[in-house]
């Protein structure tokens, strides 16, 4: 499965067809058609989406300015913090089916929840759920971005040569494949960990509670999987969780406004 970035990208396709098919019981091809065709159809949903993706093209971008700004290394201030605390749970933990499992997490599940999000909610015409997981995307990557530009913070592994870094024994291609969408130091908060917390809050008010107690449990598992990988500081995973809870339930406020107006439209 991490064979290739293509193939990461493959599986995460068809990640995507079948999950929402199982969680909403019905024929995949059906359930894609019914997302894609409200998104492509309807007006509103598509400019936001429009939005989202132009936030996400931002954060691309911001790998190139942070090269050409004069900012501190602020990794050892973590470092001073936390000790060798992330080096003592990956030790403890330390296991190869457990590296391959998290790995799979981090790389192919992460994406794959998001692409479940929007289709099971369209699906389920839950347009709170969905309004509110695209504005808790924009919110996770709007207010992470600037900490990412002023605060950097490099990887666990980047700084701590006693801690490994685990993802290469999996997916060997991982630097060269994998890490252009991801700053080495763009460390915290933790995008992994602030996104799926908010998944997780908006899935369990979801209308949809079998999907809400899948995305909680895959949570755990990314959370955790930032740690054992050897990525993220503990100080990165708490704010990220913060940061989670924030967006999402600023996301759920501005959604239950944006539903109402378009009820009171009709």
């Amino acid at each position: 499965m991490f064979s290739s970035m293509k193939i990461i990208i493959l599986s995460v396709m068809f990640l995507s067809f079948i999950i929402p098919s199982f969680i909403l019981r019905k024929n995949p091809f059906t359930v894609s058609k019914i997302a894609f065709g409200k998104l492509i159809t309807d007006r509103k949903m598509l400019l936001h989406f429009t939005a989202l993706f132009l936030i996400l093209y931002f954060n691309k971008i911001e790998q190139r300015f942070s090269k050409d700004l004069s900012v501190g290394d602020y990794t050892p201030i973590i470092r001073q913090w936390e000790g060798d605390t992330v080096y003592l749970i990956q030790q403890f933990f330390m296991n190869d089916n457990l590296t391959y499992i998290l790995t799979l997490f981090y790389i192919t599940i992460f994406p794959t929840l998001m692409v479940s999000s929007v289709i099971i909610y369209l699906n389920d015409n839950d347009l709170k759920s969905f309004y509110s997981f695209v504005y808790a995307l924009m919110l996770n990557y709007g207010l992470a971005i600037p900490f990412f530009l002023f605060f950097p913070v490099f990887e666990v592994w980047h700084h701590n040569p006693d801690v490994q870094f685990l993802i290469p024994q999996v997916y060997p291609n991982f630097e060269i494949e994998y890490r252009p969408l991801s700053g080495i130091d763009n460390n915290f908060p933790s995008l992994h960990t602030s996104i799926s917390v908010s998944m997780a809050l908006i899935a369990l008010q979801s209308k949809n509670r079998l999907f809400g107690k899948v995305t909680l449990i895959a949570s755990v598992f990314i959370l955790f999987s930032t740690i054992y990988l050897g990525i993220h500081w503990l100080s990165d995973m708490t704010a990220g969780i913060l940061l989670g809870i924030i967006a999402s339930q600023t996301g759920l406020r501005i959604a239950e406004r944006t539903v109402e107006e378009e009820q009171f439209s009709l």
